[in-house]
């Protein structure tokens, strides 16, 4: 074996183990590397699982409420009088003059009735009112002549008494015939059915030869006085103290559904009603065109003054806690805080409240049932708040 052969035996051992440290090196260094790269990776995890963790939520500022504010009620429209007409004797029909629409003036024949038993009663009394009269004029005579017989001592007094008595009683008999002659006049006259003020006819529920009576269940005629209109509005009993004599309202109809009218209230009723918890208002509208027709459905516009000390709030934010209707709001810190709320009116899609959140609190919107004191929660960009808004 030669020199440069035994120096390259013992030269190969030495570089192998050189490539074997380095290769050993470079594993070490890689495995630092990945257990760095690990480590951080699970610290980043850890860290995003935490800020998963915290509830993301959109919120809103409450909004004071407005200084004027507009309610709208049901109304109906009713005459300012209204007359339902019957007949006051027993008759038939003999003719009508004025249907339906018609205008009419105060004292106008509406109808005519035919009475013949009236009539035959009205000449019986005057008849017995005429022998009452005579039996009155004799009983007089006799009674003055018998006067003077008793001053002669002819006749007894017992009997002179009697003459005067039986005069005093022909004359009350007299009036008896006499008030029954007027009564029965007096029915004559309703044979003629008249308006009893200036109208318009709004029904006719009779004809030529029908048969009509005190008794009958339905009215002849119904008259309605239209010059104005009485409006009966239900006001809620939390608006019962804004409504006030002589305020106005706007009147809006179906049938004129681009014009407004005027009215004004008249009175109240100054008692809430039971059943609806509500105050009966009567507003009174003029009507120079005749427009306005009772019986018509009116929605009634009152402009009240708003209520001092009331924020408005929208209904997503307000939930069932503790026992009681609540909202939650989201300090500077980030943390919540419920706060139990006093529902002054519900509008829908907005709450009045007038306790809970202040007007420069931050209310959660949709809020958590799980949601308590102190939790922490993370606020959602403005941007993205103006388009949840907007959706909405």
């Amino acid at each position: 074996m030669t020199t440069t052969e035994k120096q390259s035996e013992k030269t190969a051992p030495r570089g192998s183990r050189r490539r074997f440290a380095l290769a050993a090196l470079v594993a070490l260094a890689l495995a630092a590397a990945g257990i760095f790269v690990r480590s951080k990776d699970f610290k980043e995890l850890a860290e995003a699982t935490k800020q998963g963790a915290i509830p993301t939520v959109a919120v809103v500022t409450p909004q004071p409420g407005p200084a004027v504010e507009e309610i709208i009620l049901p109304g109906n429209v009713q005459s300012f009088f209204d007359a339902r007409i019957r007949a006051r004797v027993q008759g038939f029909v003999r003719d009508w003059k004025y249907d339906i629409g018609a205008r009419v003036k105060a004292g106008d024949v509406l109808a005519t009735v035919e009475a013949p038993e009236l009539d035959q009663q009205l000449q019986q009394a005057k008849g017995e009112f005429s022998r009452e009269e005579a039996e009155l004029a004799l009983a007089k005579l006799t009674s003055k002549r018998w006067s003077a017989l008793r001053a002669s001592t002819a006749v007894s007094q017992q009997s002179a008494d009697e003459k005067s008595g039986d005069y005093q009683a022909k004359q009350a008999a007299v009036e008896a015939a006499r008030a029954n002659v007027e009564r029965l006049r007096a029915l004559t006259s309703y044979l003629q059915i008249t308006a009893p003020f200036a109208g318009v006819v709004t029904a006719r529920n009779v004809d030529i030869g029908a048969l009509v009576g005190p008794d009958s269940k339905t009215e002849l005629f119904s008259v309605a006085d239209i010059h104005q209109v009485r409006i009966y509005v239900g006001v809620p009993q939390a608006f019962a103290a804004s409504i006030q004599p002589a305020m106005t309202a706007e009147l809006k109809l179906a049938q004129f559904p681009a014009r407004l009218f005027t009215a004004k209230v008249l009175t109240t009723s100054n008692a809430i009603a039971e059943n609806s918890r509500s105050l009966l208002v009567q507003l009174v509208a003029d009507n120079p065109e005749g427009l306005l027709l009772p019986g018509s459905y009116a929605e009634v516009h009152f402009k009240l003054p708003g209520r001092s000390g009331v924020r408005r709030i929208p209904a997503s934010g307000v939930f069932f806690q503790r026992n009681a209707l609540a909202a939650a709001t989201v300090g500077a810190d980030g943390k919540v805080t419920i706060k139990p709320i006093t529902i002054v009116r519900d509008l829908g899609a907005t709450i009045e409240i007038s306790s809970g959140p202040s007007l420069g609190d931050r209310v959660i919107l949709n809020p958590l049932q799980t949601l308590n004191d102190g939790d922490v929660v993370r606020i959602v960009p403005s941007q993205a708040v103006a388009k949840a808004g907007a959706k909405e």
